[in-house]
């Protein structure tokens, strides 16, 4: 006769207790009396555009510096704007140029003329942020901005006004770094 393994009994029980639960969770919720509250439709969080503090929902198009910038939803309440020449249309939107950091201001991908605030130095010289037009670009949760290219691809108007020139001069430059 074979002799049988000696189990203690919890060892035997806890497994089929555990069948046991799963199958009645299965059946409460097949039956909907165990399910997980889902938000509504309208409850949703839509994600929504920043340009110069205004905010602007999913869809919604705006126009500055003769460019036209759009709003887009990329996943769960994260949105940015996507762009395209417009030449012919007025600003629609206020443009102070960059003025500080864009987190709480402007969404991915919206354009600024430079200002005084990227200044920036190259040895013993002064490159004025005035210069360069400037992207929000997205680096892990950062927002920051990105020269994208001459101020001359932007046109100023009454919205979009050109920025102060700035105050610097090379004398703040020692060793490539801006005092």
């Amino acid at each position: 006769m074979a002799k049988r393994a000696n189990l203690h009994p919890r060892t035997v029980r806890r497994p089929r207790w555990r069948h046991i639960a799963a199958t009645v969770f299965s059946m409460l919720t097949t039956l909907g009396l165990a399910s997980v509250a889902a938000p509504a439709r309208g409850e949703i969080p839509v994600a929504q555009c920043l340009w110069a503090g205004a905010v602007y929902p999913h869809g919604d198009a705006v126009t500055a510096g003769g460019w036209e910038f759009v709003c887009h939803a990329e996943g769960f309440a994260s949105a940015r704007w996507s762009h395209a020449p417009a030449p012919g249309r007025r600003s629609s939107v206020h443009s102070p140029g960059v003025q500080r950091n864009p987190m709480g201001a402007y969404s991915p991908g919206a354009f600024q003329p430079g200002s005084e605030y990227n200044d920036y130095c190259v040895g013993a010289q002064l490159i004025e942020g005035t210069d360069d037009l400037f992207e929000v670009v997205d680096r892990g949760g950062f927002l920051m901005w990105r020269s994208v290219g001459p101020v001359s691809q932007w046109r100023f108007d009454q919205a979009s006004p050109r920025p102060q020139a700035t105050w610097r001069s090379s004398s703040l430059c020692i060793d490539g770094s801006l005092t």
